[in-house]
């Protein structure tokens, strides 16, 4: 799988790789949207990274 990246709005970082990413279902504009659910491995803050379609 490849590595899931996001910022962390806590540590004000870009492109930090998530710890123990899932994906999720959200509601959108238009229905359902895919996206991403993890941790910030350094303040352990739970960030989130909406994902383009399949």
């Amino acid at each position: 799988m490849d590595k899931i990246t996001g910022y962390c709005v806590k540590c004000r970082k870009k492109d930090v790789e998530m710890n123990d990413p899932k994906e999720v279902t959200i509601k959108g504009k238009g229905g359902k949207r895919r996206a991403m659910k993890g941790s910030c491995p350094t303040c352990g803050t739970g960030m989130f990274r909406i994902m383009g379609k399949a």
